[in-house]
């Protein structure tokens, strides 16, 4: 008997949060206005559910609506961020708060919460030598 095929998971293809039901204009707010994604359209058959699709290059970041949405609290996408203080900036003007996680093999981990409440890790991708 031949042994069966084995898969390999080869990377993540996209985050999925949940949100509060019509959230998509505050989604947009924060995940354009002030991460830098960039909205692309959901295709046709999924558009009628809602929600809102965020990329930025291989970073995509699906946002549906939940009528029993709980935030996300612990669980949480992990991103990596260039210019992470001008990040850091215009979160922290636009009243968002940002705290300082552990530091990991030389790495500070952040961490914020999109309008939802939903946790965010934020990590430098250049960090200092």
């Amino acid at each position: 008997m031949d042994a069966p095929q084995r898969s390999t998971i080869v990377g993540i293809d996209h985050v999925q949060l949940a949100m509060p039901v019509g959230g998509e204009d505050t989604a947009r707010a924060f995940f354009v206005g002030l991460m830098d994604l960039v909205e692309v359209p959901k295709p046709e058959p999924l558009r009628s559910r809602g929600g809102c699709w965020f990329e930025q290059g291989s970073v995509k970041i699906h946002l549906g609506p939940d009528p029993d949405f709980t935030p996300a609290e612990k669980a949480h996408p992990a991103l990596l961020v260039s210019e992470l203080g001008a990040l850091v900036e215009r979160l922290d003007g636009a009243g968002y708060q940002v705290r300082d996680g552990a530091t990991v093999n030389g790495v500070t981990q952040h961490f914020t919460n999109d309008p939802f409440g939903n946790r965010i890790e934020l990590i430098d991708a250049t960090p200092d030598a």
